[in-house]
């Protein structure tokens, strides 16, 4: 068979794409090659312009065969290229090679025949048509020089599953196509929710092209295999992430963790330290604890250069129980990192996502209705699950308060709290005639309670405010102690009057300086 530059060919192909779906959009050179007669072969019959060609009497035959009897789609891709170019150096004519949309667009078995073809002496030839994808930047008002990432579903998991890998370009969307069935969309959402935020929308859209069936829906990443209608025509889209620019490039870190990390490795590894190798996570508990504490003094201190320091002894808890989790396989530093950076985007819609919030309320109102889906599947029953238990007493009546005022259970105002306040002063003060020292203890508690929800409601931090309260006391009382001194007088053998008098000559000094 001769080319029409004069070279003899075994065979030829005539690859004729068939639009997105339109009749309109075959172009007439395409349907003409499809007219010619025998040797059309269809990739698919399931595609919206078939039915169009059966009424114009075009006779086909299709590689749907293919697909259920073979293993994989790279079999199925890989048998359909070798059939065709068995047939074009069989017969005595072009074999016309019919796909739906662009033949050079996600068609697989193309690409295969234009590497394969010339080691076999056969000419392909592409006859252009529309492709899918304009019709979704139509749809979705996407202008692909933006930045743009289209992958088959197939290809995408495939990819995925063996490399564990799946990296978007900075600022760039992404369109999956082929996502046929559910099932397909299954694997698509927990192929993305590897790299994605859980509420990320995506956008699915089906039969893009063709007039009267074209539907777009919007919805979370994490509701994506919920929806209906997937077949052969349904591709789905996910907005350019602007947050993820550093992050999903190959830039270095500005701030790497790896110098502190190597340090606790080689701490915890042979031949270093005896008394961190003990360590487990139990033990290191009570460091964990007295180290948030030296971060929050430093703080009230409002001293920038200890906050600095104490900042570095909290971090180093951190690599150390992370490194300790490394070494018996659990986690390591890079999934603590991960974790909580992708968990603040989830929680964050407002920022990196469409949702829109009126005030702070708000978002607490969001982060909680969040968190509630994200425990789901573990079947959380209560709003009150997920408070620390080891939380300082105030602080946890503060959180706990805070919580029930999410769902309306809480004061209109601080009058309401104060009232209830007093209230149950009443009741510790009749509790304290009576001296039962359990109801005592209730009493004592419930009062405390109120205290901390009227705190709350004027947005006094209550656990801060007693941490004052108790260092205002220690300031005082060490006045006092300086005072007696130098009056060489020893406080154990003062009176009470005496120890007040001294008390309130402290307070009046302090209130001086204040």
């Amino acid at each position: 068979m001769a080319g029409q530059e004069g070279k003899v060919y075994a065979g030829e192909i005539y690859v004729v794409g068939l639009g997105p779906g339109d009749p309109l959009d075959l172009p007439p050179i395409n349907l003409s090659l499809l007219r010619q007669g025998s040797g059309v072969y269809l990739r698919t019959a399931y595609h919206p312009v078939v039915a169009f060609l059966e009424n114009e009497g075009i006779r086909y035959q299709t590689f749907d065969d293919i697909y259920e009897t073979s293993r994989s789609f790279d079999e199925v891709y890989q048998r359909m290229a070798a059939r065709l170019l068995e047939l074009a150096i069989s017969e005595n004519r072009p074999v016309v090679f019919a796909v739906p949309g662009h033949p050079l667009v996600g068609e697989t078995v193309v690409r295969i025949l234009l590497d394969e073809a010339p080691r076999k002496n056969v000419k392909v030839s592409v006859w252009p048509a529309p492709s899918f994808l304009a019709n979704i930047y139509s749809l979705l008002r996407i202008d692909p020089m933006e930045g743009l990432l289209v992958v088959d579903a197939f290809q995408l998991c495939s990819f995925a599953r063996k490399s564990g890998k799946f990296t978007v370009p900075p600022e760039t969307g992404v369109i999956v196509s082929q996502v046929y069935n559910r099932v397909m969309a299954s694997e698509v959402k927990l192929t993305l929710m590897e790299h994605l935020p859980d509420t990320q929308t995506v956008y699915v859209v089906r039969a893009a092209g063709i007039p009267g069936e074209e539907k777009v829906k919007k919805c979370p990443l994490f509701e994506l295999d919920r929806q209906h209608s997937f077949d052969h025509l349904t591709a789905v889209y996910v907005p350019p992430l602007p947050y993820l620019g550093e992050e999903a490039s190959s830039k270095p870190s500005s701030y790497p963790l790896d110098p502190l990390v190597e340090v606790m490795e080689r701490l915890l590894g042979p031949g270093g330290c005896p008394w961190d190798r003990q360590q487990t996570h139990q033990t290191l508990k009570k460091y964990l604890i007295e180290e948030a504490y030296e971060v929050i003094e430093a703080i009230d201190q409002e001293d920038m250069h200890k906050l600095c320091e104490e900042l570095g002894d909290l971090l180093l808890q951190v690599v150390f129980h992370a490194t300790l989790a490394r070494k018996r396989g659990d986690f390591d530093i890079n999934k603590v990192i991960a974790g909580i950076t992708e968990k603040l985007v989830r929680r964050h819609p407002h920022v990196f996502g469409t949702k829109e919030v009126k005030d702070a309320r708000q978002v607490l109102v969001n982060w909680e209705e969040i968190k509630h889906s994200e425990k789901e599947k573990k079947q959380r029953k209560s709003l009150m699950e997920g408070i620390p238990r080891c939380l300082p007493a105030l602080q946890k009546a503060d959180k706990v308060q805070a919580k029930a005022s999410l769902v309306g259970f809480d004061w209109p105002d601080v009058s309401g709290a104060v009232a209830k306040m007093e209230e149950e002063l009443r009741e510790f003060k009749a509790a304290f005639k009576g001296k039962d020292l359990q109801e005592i203890n209730s009493e004592i508690g419930d009062l405390l309670f109120a205290v901390v929800n009227v705190a709350r409601l004027l947005g006094v931090d209550a656990e801060d405010a007693l941490r004052s309260a108790v260092d205002k006391f220690i300031r005082r009382f060490q006045k006092m102690e300086e005072k007696a001194r130098t009056r060489n007088l020893k406080l154990d053998q003062l009176s009470l009057d005496e120890l007040d008098q001294l008390w309130e000559e402290a307070k009046k000094e302090e209130e001086k300086i204040c």
